[in-house]
């Protein structure tokens, strides 16, 4: 796995860690309701994912852009079909989404080399 990829990866397990090891209630039912929104319902977690990463990118997240990326990478989006996500993001969000395509485009980049 890639440095770039490894380093977000053990980051957010680590923290993820933290912040739930306080027993928070009301942080443990938001994680958990994240969980259960890309679960398997009327729309398949693939699409779940897109959206999410569309939604990401809007909002310039990259920490949000990079776990959806890396879930839409396990759930075999094509890079094709990765492109046409970013052109919608840098529809609906305007060119102040372009930079974070560039970041998320570098991701996919070492998503894609572990392959």
């Amino acid at each position: 796995m890639s440095q770039l990829v490894n380093e977000f990866n053990n980051y957010r397990t680590k923290m993820n860690d933290v912040i739930l090891s306080k027993n928070n209630l009301v942080m443990k039912r938001l994680w958990n309701l994240d969980t259960n929104t890309y679960e398997e319902g009327v729309l398949d977690k693939k699409t779940k994912e897109m959206l999410g990463l569309v939604a990401s990118m809007v909002l310039r997240c990259d920490d949000c852009i990079k776990y959806h990326l890396g879930k839409a990478h396990e759930l075999n989006v094509t890079t094709d079909e990765l492109y046409e996500i970013f052109a919608v993001a840098n529809i609906v969000g305007g060119t102040i989404v372009i930079p974070h395509t560039r970041r998320a485009a570098e991701y996919w980049e070492e998503l894609s080399k572990e392959e």
